[in-house]
């Protein structure tokens, strides 16, 4: 049986991410910009020669729109497995959705727990944080907020390695992906860069991360379209 390994890709930039609003579950399509990186990605991994068997992405806009180019670049679309699963969407941030993140993250946040820096909190603190200020009710509380994002991951895992392993391409989102991490290792990093990728091992119901946020098959990607211009 082939190792089973979850390539775990953040989308693109989008125009959100551009003048700095958080999306969570609102979305917006990724900018000029934010194609070309994923272009940069794409091939980045077909040189880097990956085989990859399935793909799966969360069902918002720009991961979709970010599976697409990466899938055309791999030479891949319509010839491998493809599904979009609620579970790997961002964090809801309820009544914040759409807001400035300098509003949420360096404004209400910090003054609700009196620190310095949202990024002083527990990802469960953080959760917790964002269901009391949200006026409309809709943020998720850490214990559904966690174990969605595990679910969502485990399911892709479990289901890789019953058909014998390989690789997977999965599509999500920053804060999601970070979530993911910090329930495999209690490592809690922030800010992944767009059209980064982070590698997850699965083996006898147990997962490893292998790397986070490695922005390298993005660069090798760049350097080619610099050469070819």
């Amino acid at each position: 049986m082939a190792k089973t390994r979850l390539y775990l890709i953040r989308h693109g930039k989008t125009m959100f991410n551009t003048i700095g609003r958080a999306q969570g579950w609102s979305d917006s399509p990724l900018t000029a910009e934010g194609e070309r990186g994923i272009h940069e990605l794409g091939i980045g991994l077909r040189q880097a020669g990956i085989d990859f068997k399935i793909a799966r992405s969360s069902d918002s806009g720009r991961t979709i729109q970010t599976m697409g180019i990466i899938l055309e670049e791999l030479g891949l679309t319509g010839k491998i497995p493809y599904r979009f699963d609620k579970r790997i969407r961002e964090w809801c941030f309820g009544s914040f959705d759409g807001g400035y993140d300098g509003e949420l993250f360096m404004g209400v946040m910090p003054r609700v727990f009196n620190i310095n820096h949202v990024h002083q909190l527990s990802y469960a603190e953080l959760a917790e944080g964002l269901v009391e200020v949200d006026t409309a009710g809709w943020a998720e509380n850490w214990e559904k907020l966690s174990s969605r994002i595990w679910q969502g991951f485990s399911e892709i895992a479990e289901e890789l390695e019953a058909a014998g392993g390989g690789n997977a391409l999965v599509v999500s989102h920053g804060m999601t992906i970070g979530t993911f991490v910090y329930l495999i290792n209690r490592m809690q990093p922030h800010g992944l860069g767009n059209g980064s990728v982070t590698i997850v091992d699965y083996e006898d119901g147990q997962f490893s991360v292998v790397s986070i946020g490695d922005m390298s098959y993005r660069e090798v990607g760049a350097k080619e379209l610099e050469d070819k211009a």
